[in-house]
């Protein structure tokens, strides 16, 4: 028997809020990075292992966010805790990868398409792996042409989000930047989606034996949500990670000013006493 999946149970809601997630970890992730560029003095693997966890939690949570909305009509869903926590973990570790590259190799063309490549594959493994971790009675397939359309929009998607990261300065840039890369996270994951299909193994409406996905993803879902919203905190704290290099420009152009400016030697004037006048120096103080 052929399963009906709907996709959309709540409508537009987990649409909106997964893609506000993948927008908030893409956004924190890329200033991390920038922050890590702009201070080569600082703790840069630091700032640039903020920037992956960030990015790893919000795409992350965008998927679950969006399997919240996920059902198949004749038959419960449920989720295996382990593959779920799996999943996370790969995002993480595996978007730190190509976060690390380009942090360190910059945005060359073998750095950047290496970094992307990995990274994209990480996404694209992290859909997936989420994917088994969903238990229904039944068996999912999948569509081959779909399912490459959607690593390949995940490559595409990762690749631009690093080269934004070690290119784009500015806050509001960055926050254009952000707003794309969460267009094209979750488009990867919908179209991910589309590539599914379930066959129930019986017709009586079978259901599985675990906890039902909202039980389970919700308590899940409150790490992730709690980690960016600390990291977001931490962005708005810290001057250079929100004004980018233009903060720190108009530093140097202030210092620069006052490091030209010439020191004024002695002054003179003149001095009228009664009946005589004379010149005495004296030196500006200050």
């Amino acid at each position: 028997m052929q399963g009906t999946i709907d996709g959309f149970r709540y409508g537009a809601v987990t649409p909106v809020a997964a893609y506000l997630m993948a927008c908030l970890g893409g956004a924190l992730g890329l200033r991390c990075i920038v922050r890590s560029l702009l201070d080569g003095q600082g703790w840069k693997p630091g700032w640039l292992a903020l920037g992956a966890a960030s990015i790893g939690c919000g795409i992350w949570t965008m998927h679950f966010i969006a399997m919240l909305g996920f059902q198949v009509e004749e038959a419960r869903i449920g989720y295996d805790v382990g593959l779920t926590v799996l999943s996370l973990a790969v995002a993480i570790v595996v978007v730190g990868i190509g976060v690390f590259i380009v942090g360190y190799l910059g945005a060359g063309k073998g750095a950047l398409t290496g970094a992307g490549v990995i990274t994209g594959l990480g996404v694209a493994a992290m859909h997936y792996l989420g994917m088994a971790a969903l238990h229904v009675d039944g068996d999912i397939r999948y569509d081959a042409l779909t399912v490459g359309l959607s690593v390949l929009i995940a490559i595409v998607a990762a690749t631009t989000a690093l080269w934004a990261a070690v290119t784009i300065r500015g806050f509001l840039t960055s926050l254009g930047a952000s707003l794309v890369m969460g267009v094209a996270v979750s488009g990867m994951h919908y179209t991910g989606m589309a590539a599914v299909s379930v066959h129930l193994h019986g017709t009586t409406g079978g259901s599985w034996a675990g906890d039902s996905a909202g039980s389970l993803l919700l308590p899940m879902l409150l790490g992730p949500v709690v980690f960016l919203v600390l990291a977001g905190v931490v962005v708005m704290f810290d001057p250079l990670l929100v004004l980018g290099d233009g903060g720190r420009g108009r530093s140097d152009a202030r210092a620069g000013r006052v490091a030209q400016q010439p020191r004024r030697g002695p002054e003179f004037r003149t001095v009228t006493d009664g009946r005589k006048s004379r010149w005495e120096s004296y030196a500006r103080k200050g």
